[in-house]
C-alpha cells in the first residue's frame, strides 16, 4: 500500500475557497479510480489557511495509473495556483 500526506497552505482566504473548490471535485472523482483505498479532504479547525489530503492506494501501479487520468492531470495543478503544496509518501 501507499499513503500520501498532501499538505496545502493557502495565502489568502480567497484561495482557501478555491481550493476546497478544487480538492473536493478530485476527491470525487479519485475515489472511483482502481486500488483507492481513501481519498480524504481535511481543513484545519485552528487554522482556516491550512488543509490536508490524505490518500491511500493498494500499489504504486494504481497511484501512477491516479497520476495519470484526465481529472487528475487537469484538477492537481490547479491546487498549486491556490496553495503552496508538500507531499509525504509512505509504503506500507
Amino acid at each position: 500500500m501507499v499513503r500520501l500526506n498532501v499538505s496545502l497552505i493557502c495565502e489568502t482566504s480567497e484561495n482557501s475557497k478555491k481550493l476546497a473548490e478544487v480538492a473536493t471535485e478530485l476527491v470525487a472523482f479519485s475515489l472511483r479510480d482502481k486500488g483507492c483505498v481513501d481519498y480524504d479532504f481535511y481543513q484545519s479547525r485552528t487554522n482556516d489557511d491550512r488543509f490536508l489530503i490524505v490518500e491511500t492506494w493498494e500499489s504504486a501501479e494504481d497511484l501512477k495509473a491516479h497520476s495519470e487520468t484526465d481529472h487528475y492531470k487537469r484538477l492537481a495543478p490547479r491546487l498549486r495556483d491556490y496553495a503552496n503544496v508538500t507531499v509525504e509518501k509512505f509504503d506500507f
